[in-house]
């Protein structure tokens, strides 16, 4: 009976042992990071930056000349941002303030001087859409192009004739550019852009007889800063 017993326990302890072998450790499901950030909705912001353009001139008695306005712009932005897995469209309008301005004098045909123009662009503004997609984690390139619309003034006076004509009024025109964004927070972004815009051609007369034709276009480079609601 002892043997009986001892046989059995030594039994049940080999098959204790045998179990525990035959326990197999699996490695831990690795964990998988989901970005959860997403561009969509509101936002508004600031940005600042410096504006660069060229005018050209073109006179009825002959005379051409040259512009360069350049100067500090700033102003505000506001927008609406709709994401599809990578993709984002959006609308977006800003406001700006300038100090673009420059003067030079216009020559005759024979390289004479003739008088002296003076261009300011005192402010403008755009609405435009945007198009972009997502090249790394939280960071954005796009596309934008739309409507602009600006204060431009001009002044103009001949030497020659002793006149003097300026012109100052609200110009409508369209812009186009590129931007990176790159978000910080789930709130606040930060974005390098750069636009092209064009508000066309003025008419400005000095006298009956001596008429101006003056193309204004510009570029900005400017950085901003968003906040998402």
């Amino acid at each position: 009976m002892k043997y009986t017993a001892l046989t059995a326990l030594l039994l049940c302890s080999a098959s204790s042992a045998y179990a525990a072998d035959a326990i197999i450790y699996s490695e831990p499901a690795p964990i998988i990071k989901i970005n959860t950030f997403s561009w969509e909705g509101a936002y508004i912001g600031v940005n600042a930056g410096y504006g660069f353009g060229k005018t050209k001139e073109t006179y009825t008695v002959g005379g051409t000349g040259h512009l360069k306005p350049r100067g500090f712009v700033g102003g505000i932005q506001a927008g609406y941002n709709w994401q599809l897995d990578q993709v984002v469209a959006g609308i977006e309008a800003d406001f700006q303030g300038s100090s673009m301005k420059k003067s030079a004098p216009y020559y005759n045909v024979f390289d004479s001087e003739l008088g002296y123009t003076e261009a300011k662009v005192q402010w403008f503004g755009t609405l435009r859409g945007r198009l972009g997609a997502n090249i790394a984690e939280r960071t954005m390139l796009y596309g934008t192009a739309g409507l602009a619309y600006g204060k431009v003034k001009y002044d103009t006076y001949n030497n020659v004739t002793d006149k003097h004509a300026n012109h100052s009024k609200t110009r409508a025109g369209w812009t186009v550019g590129a931007g990176i964004e790159h978000a910080f927070t789930d709130k606040v972004s930060f974005k390098t852009e750069y636009l092209y815009t064009d508000l066309g051609k003025i008419t400005l007369h000095n006298d009956p007889a001596e008429v101006a034709k003056i193309k204004t276009n510009f570029h900005t480079v400017r950085v901003g800063l968003n906040y998402k609601f």
